[in-house]
């Protein structure tokens, strides 16, 4: 059955995903997107879109009458660059936080059923334990990080005060062919894209040994529509989102075929392993794409 589903920050890399997964399944899709990233906006030409910012709360209330009717929310609108957060946290606390807010606020008015709330490993910080799982301490080592474990407790209370049910989805490390490949946040795997075509040398920090978990944005949008579609009663939820392998800096540059170059260290956790168990057992959800294949083909 058709559906109408609101996508906040659906015009970026990982939103962009969930609209384009909406859309294959023949849903009515409204994106909120004030397409502010400074990149070009990803726009499905069968959504209808709203150039508003969700954390300015007079624009959204204008906009209040189109969470009326609406089957659920994904929310994935932020400003995700961890440095900049450390940099700026005032424009990170007002964008993050009052954005969540506002957003849980026009959907618990709305008596929207369900919100689904783009979160991050970064809740994690400095977690020396993998893998890491749900359960595991939260430490957050930015403004970033702490704002995405603050959304989390809000879409907790929310659903305890209202009948919205709500569900976050813990990223990863995110790549695809949507990422970023310069710039401020752009991933390692973009960054190394972005040397590829430059015929530049693969720049790597330290001695190269830090892993990550890597995760197709494809794959996370997956997750997000079983989240929204479960038949589980969510009440702020948390759900680990990776592959369940991490893998070195080292071994992903090998996968290039590409001159190497290493460059000064920066302070970063020596390794993130996502415990995927959880989202395997509830949401019945399984990452397929392999990262190894995926450069292979697509770079």
């Amino acid at each position: 059955m058709k559906k109408k589903y609101i996508v906040t920050g659906g015009h970026g890399f990982i939103g962009s995903y969930i609209v384009d997964k909406l859309i294959d399944e023949n849903h009515q899709v409204i994106v909120l997107d004030n397409n502010s990233n400074g990149r070009k906006p990803i726009i499905n030409s069968k959504t209808k879109n709203y150039n508003i910012d969700v954390s300015n709360l007079n624009e959204l209330n204008n906009l209040v009458d189109i969470f009326y009717g609406s089957s659920g929310i994904f929310h994935c609108a932020a400003l995700i660059d961890v440095q900049e957060s450390i940099d700026d946290p005032i424009k990170y606390e007002k964008n993050n936080t009052l954005g969540t807010l506002n957003v849980l606020e026009a959907a618990a008015k709305a008596k929207v059923k369900r919100l689904v709330y783009s979160s991050s490993a970064a809740v994690y910080g400095d977690n020396t334990k993998t893998p890491i799982k749900e359960n595991c301490p939260t430490n957050p080592i930015s403004p970033y990080g702490l704002q995405k474990y603050y959304g989390e407790r809000l879409c907790s209370i929310y659903s305890k005060l209202y009948s919205l049910e709500t569900c976050c989805l813990r990223y990863f490390n995110a790549f695809g062919g949507r990422q970023k490949i310069s710039g401020a946040y752009a991933t390692v795997i973009g960054i190394f894209k972005y040397q590829i075509k430059n015929n530049l040398p693969l720049t790597i920090r330290g001695d190269g040994e830090q892993k990550r978990d890597f995760i197709h944005a494809k794959e996370l949008a997956n997750a997000n529509y079983l989240a929204m579609t479960s038949k589980e009663k969510f009440c702020g939820e948390v759900f680990n989102l990776g592959s369940g392998e991490s893998l070195s800096i080292n071994k992903i540059a090998s996968f290039f075929d590409s001159e190497k170059k290493f460059i000064s260290a920066v302070k970063e956790p020596k390794e993130s392993l996502a415990d995927i168990t959880k989202a395997k057992s509830v949401l019945n959800w399984s990452p397929n794409i392999n990262i190894k294949k995926w450069i292979e083909k697509k770079i």
